[in-house]
Formats: C-alpha cells, sequence, structure tokens
C-alpha cells in the first residue's frame, strides 16, 4: 500500500467512525468515541481503528444500522461491529457499561448498563479512559486522562490491584504502552504489577505473544523489555534467562567482556533498526544459549543439541508458528557462525547465504558484535563477500539432480542425498563447473 492510499484508507476510516457517531446521535442516543482511538487522537496521531461508546443497547445499534451491516460479536457484553465499506476499518461499538467480577482474569462474569462515568472507571488505563464527541470536538474525562496524557504518565485507573486482577495482561499492556508512547510508569501501578507480576501465568500464551509482538516491532523496544525486566515479567515469561542475564558476554573471540548478557541483550535491541519480529525474539533469546555455544559449538557449523532445544521449548510454550520456530531457531543455531567466515569454505559460506533468514543473521550477528565490543573485521568480510558476489554465484542452479543421477544408472539408496551434498558442495567450491564433471566426480566417491 502506497503512503497515498495509506492516507486515503485512514482519513475515510476517521470518517466512517464520525458517520457512526453522528448516525447515533442523530437518533437521540449519545455516543463518543472511546479509548485508545482518543489517545491517539490527542496525542495528533492516527488511530489505527475507532471504538465507539453510546448508550443505544446493542437490539437498538443492530436496528439503527440493519442486521446487515452489523455483526454481534459480544451483544451480551454490549458489544457490536459496525461493518465499514471495503478498505475501511470497522467500528466496534459498544454499549455504555460496569463489570461484574472478573473469575477468569480476562472477561466479567455479567455487565451491567451504565452510564460515561461508570464506563470510563472499568477501562484499564487513565490514558485509555476517555471519550472524545467528534461532532462538539469535546473530550470527556472522568478519570484524569488528560492530565496523565499531559505529563506522560501511564497510571491505572482506580486501584491497580483490581485493574490487573480483571484482566492480567494489563501488566504487560501497562509496558507496552509506557514503551511505545515513551513515557514513565506510575509508581503506585509499577508496585501493583512487582508483586502480581506471577500471575501473568493465568493469561493464554497467545495473548502474551500478541503483546511480545507489538512491544518487539516498535522502535522503543528495548525500552520495553528493560521495564518488563524491572517489574519482573521477562522472568515469567522467560523463566530460562534468569540464570544468564548476570552472566558475562563472551566476545566473538572468545574473551568475557566487562557487560552482562542483560545489558548486551537490551543494547541490541536498542540498535536495532526495523526489524522482523523473529530477528528481534532471537536477540532476546540468544542469552540463553550464549555461554552453551561458546564452549559446545562446532566453530565451523555451531552446531549444537541443547541451545536448539532450549529455543524451540521457548517458541512452542509461546505457541509461535512453524514458521516462526523455524526462522528464530535457525538464527539463535547459528549466531556465532560468521564469527569465523573467513574459515569457511565457499560452499559453507554460500550455503549460509542462500538461506532465506540470512540477512537476519547478518544483522543479528553485526549487532553482537558492535555490543560486545569484538572485532568488526568478520562483519566487514561478510558485507564484501555478499557486495563482490554475485546471486548466480552464490547460488548457481545445480550441476546435478536426482533425475540425472538416476539416468545415469544411479540407484536412490542410503548414500544417494550424501552423493548430490558431495557435488553440491563442489560445485559451490568452485570445483566443478559442468554436468559432466559432476558426473565424473560421482564416479570417483562412489
Amino acid at each position: 500500500m502506497t503512503a497515498t492510499s495509506q492516507n486515503e484508507s485512514q482519513n475515510k476510516s476517521r470518517q466512517f467512525a464520525f458517520d457512526v457517531v453522528k448516525r447515533l446521535n442523530d437518533a437521540g442516543y449519545t455516543a463518543y468515541w472511546a479509548g485508545g482511538c482518543v489517545r491517539d487522537y490527542l496525542l495528533g496521531k492516527i488511530p489505527k481503528d475507532y471504538d465507539v461508546a453510546t448508550n443505544a443497547i446493542p437490539s437498538e445499534v443492530e436496528q439503527l444500522f440493519g442486521k446487515k451491516q452489523t455483526l454481534a460479536v459480544g451483544a451480551s457484553f454490549g458489544v457490536m461491529i459496525v461493518r465499514a465499506p471495503r478498505g475501511v476499518e470497522n467500528v466496534e461499538v459498544a454499549t455504555f457499561r460496569t463489570d461484574g467480577s472478573y473469575l477468569d482474569g480476562r472477561r466479567p462474569d455479567s455487565v451491567e448498563f451504565s452510564t460515561p462515568e461508570e464506563d470510563a472507571q472499568r477501562r484499564d488505563f487513565t490514558i485509555n479512559g476517555m471519550f472524545y464527541d467528534p461532532l462538539q470536538q469535546q473530550v470527556y474525562d472522568f478519570i484524569g486522562g488528560e492530565r496523565d496524557l499531559a505529563q506522560g504518565i501511564v497510571r491505572a485507573i482506580g486501584d491497580p490491584h483490581e485493574r490487573i486482577q480483571e484482566d492480567k495482561l494489563r501488566m504487560l499492556r501497562a509496558v507496552r504502552f509506557t514503551a511505545t508512547l515513551d513515557f514513565k510508569l506510575d509508581k503506585t501501578t509499577t508496585s501493583a504489577i512487582q508483586e502480581m507480576a506471577t500471575e501473568l501465568h493465568a493469561v493464554s500464551p497467545e495473548r502474551i505473544t500478541q503483546e511480545l509482538h507489538k512491544m518487539l516491532l516498535d522502535v522503543h523496544r528495548w525500552r520495553a523489555m528493560q521495564l518488563a525486566n524491572q517489574v519482573g515479567l521477562i522472568d515469567v515469561i522467560f523463566p530460562e534467562l534468569i540464570t544468564c542475564k548476570q552472566q558475562p558476554t563472551i566476545k566473538n573471540n572468545g574473551s568475557p567482556t566487562k557487560n552482562n548478557l542483560w545489558d548486551v541483550t537490551l543494547h541490541q535491541l536498542q540498535l536495532l533498526e526495523e526489524t522482523t519480529f523473529e530477528l528481534a525474539m532471537a536477540i532476546l533469546l540468544s542469552g540463553t544459549i550464549a555461554h552453551e555455544t561458546a564452549s559446545k559449538h562446532d566453530p565451523l557449523t555451531c552446531t549444537t543439541s541443547l541451545p536448539n532445544a532450549v529455543i524451540l521449548k521457548i517458541c512452542r510454550r509461546l505457541k509461535f508458528s512453524n514458521q516462526q520456530m523455524g526462522h528464530i531457531g535457525w538464527l539463535t543455531k547459528h549466531q556465532k557462525t560468521l564469527s569465523h567466515a573467513k574459515e569457511l569454505s565457499m560452499a559453507q559460506l554460500k550455503r549460509i547465504f542462500t538461506n532465506p533468514f540470512a540477512n537476519d543473521l547478518l544483522k543479528l550477528f553485526h549487532l553482537q558484535t558492535i555490543a560486545t565490543q569484538s572485532e568488526l573485521s568478520p562483519v566487514l568480510f561478510c558485507e564484501e563477500f555478499l557486495a563482490s558476489t554475485p546471486q548466480d554465484e552464490i547460488n548457481p542452479a545445480p550441476l546435478m539432480t536426482g533425475d540425472i543421477l538416476i539416468q545415469a544408472g544411479y540407484q536412490p539408496g542410503p548414500r544417494f542425498r550424501e552423493l548430490l551434498e558431495t557435488i553440491r558442495n563442489a560445485q559451490l567450491n568452485n570445483e566443478i563447473q559442468t554436468q559432466e564433471e559432476a558426473l565424473q566426480l560421482a564416479k570417483e566417491v562412489q
């Protein structure tokens, strides 16, 4: 999507959200924008989506907009979706309400429809608890949100223990908002999170991962992880990091540095610019295996069973996709490989750089090198190799395939794959250039 088309879509979404409020207002109901969209709007940011709060109950919303244009996603909680035209964000319309008990630590067991003032009290943080009337261009703030927004403070509404008890994920959300907005976390809210951090176990892995995804893709990712560690949430999410965070970091040449692993991890996240979630997560988790790889890896392949087992255990626990696990696992498994780039054969080096995750690996290695104040020459060697070597030389079309070997009279068997690998390595090492040479090599090693 181009910048122009994105702006058009955002303008249309804002206009649609305006129209939803106006239609409710024209029908005699009270309706405001609510929550995060108000926060972003007051900060001068373009909201990603819009929520509307109203005194119209779900059946009245459905009657006003029609069954085809509405979707009852949580009618028992007073929540309806008003469908938008193609290319425009739908608008969630919720009835002002108060919530009953949160026995499952996520959703209220019951709700009662109420007033805007009462509705604001049930929300998570003051900066997310304001309403805005786009028709009158007026803010309705019953919980001190404008003050905290101006002062740059993330503060729970009312008793932070009660807000967290209602939904334990609010602990991570507090960290995310504080970091991504570059705000400060209120002291009382901080203390409550520290006291209740272990209760994050009640939250599903999928919801935790969604928060981690948002934090690690934001430019303030390092601060999010720093704060999450300070309030005790990192130890809950990643207990594997507890014993290694204070361990000294090892340079690429094997010598220790003055900094501990956690400080180096945060430094890498701070240096990281645009990134994938997988690369940021690999940086975060690389400390769990740093000392294993320092003493137990093959310097040419950097293979070791324990590190991948630890990483994959974490990925599975947090319900990462198979693609994410493969990406993160490959990066962490090979995080030290490029420190020996000059010692690798051409075949080994080319195989690394034909991997779809190779660019992330080079970024990871570069960041580790800077953060540990290691020698930069291996990084420069890799960059020069990529700049001076054509892609069709790094990953040329194979001279030999299984079909060609079968046509030449070779029978598939246990050594068939090994034979193909030997021929491929010889090609990548520039030892053979033709199919005839490949077949001759096959005869020699058979």
